[in-house]
């Protein structure tokens, strides 16, 4: 690809009735080992994929709204969250604070061989929230207290 700008990402849920797609390269790609996204992804950890707002935007109909049910958690009411009306899996995530959508990559398009489309743009950097992980990783990333760059770093 020549440019950032041509670089297109796109996901959704389960059974294809919620869509999205992303353009040019995400602002943060990393494993998130925070409580919150333990419980609401019933996981140790999660590949979240961070954008700014310009880059989202939903692809299934004129109408995003028919086909997602949303959400806001409760300890933190700027983070409203998406799932599938129908098939219940989470989509993305937007932060109404900051005006960043978070998507993840186990709901990435994929290849025939089933690898995630355009992994070199979109793998994982590092570790955050590490300090409340459920497991230990070693992959050789760093690991961090909170967001990459941004905290105190833990390896």
């Amino acid at each position: 690809m020549s440019s950032d700008e041509e670089i297109i990402i796109q996901g959704g849920c389960y059974c294809g009735a919620a869509r999205y797609q992303t353009k040019g390269r995400p602002i943060r790609a990393a494993y998130c080992h925070c409580t919150l996204c333990q419980r609401l992804n019933a996981a140790a950890f999660i590949h979240g994929i961070h954008w700014n707002a310009e880059q989202f935007s939903w692809t299934h109909s004129d109408n995003p709204e028919e086909a997602l049910q949303t959400y806001d958690v409760a300890s933190k009411p700027w983070k409203r969250r998406f799932r599938c009306k129908k098939c219940g899996c989470a989509i993305a995530g937007h932060n109404t604070k900051t005006d960043k959508w978070s998507t993840w990559g186990a709901q990435l398009d994929r290849d025939e061989n089933a690898r995630i489309k355009n992994w070199d743009v979109i793998k994982p950097t590092d570790h955050i929230f590490y300090d409340t992980r459920m497991l230990d990783v070693n992959d050789g990333l760093p690991k961090w207290k909170g967001y990459g760059n941004e905290s105190e770093r833990l390896d």
